[in-house]
């Protein structure tokens, strides 16, 4: 894929920003919200649905160690759920300069359970 400057954006996406910032329309109003409060809203929402998510993780774990059935759970795509959330996590970690925040948590607790997943699929596989 193409990138501008070697910013390593894709073209489709820095063609709409200039100098970093979205373009607008001359005819475009104010924004409804400012940007600060706009990213700070997608951050809370991402951390909240994240945070959600590890807990979704618990029915998976509970039922392979009740039936000690993990046939329909593939290993692979359970490996692979880990290393998107452990990834996601430390690029979170880059892109914040190395200072924790809510979605590096929530992230980082998705990877866990995740791990604890791999954990229960691979001891009812013994």
């Amino acid at each position: 894929m193409d990138t501008i400057r070697g910013l390593g954006r894709p073209q489709a996406c820095a063609a709409a920003t200039l100098n970093g910032s979205v373009a607008r329309p001359s005819h475009a109003g104010p924004p409804a919200i400012s940007r600060s409060r706009y990213l700070a809203a997608v951050g809370a929402l991402f951390a909240l649905f994240n945070s959600a998510r590890v807990l979704a993780y618990l029915p998976t774990i509970w039922a392979v160690m009740a039936t000690g059935d993990s046939g329909q759970h593939s290993l692979w795509t359970w490996f692979t759920f880990f290393g998107g959330n452990a990834t996601m996590a430390i690029w979170l970690w880059e892109q914040n300069g190395r200072r924790c925040n809510a979605a590096i948590a929530a992230s980082v607790g998705n990877a866990l359970m995740c791990l604890g997943i791999i954990a229960v699929i691979a001891w009812t596989r013994l």
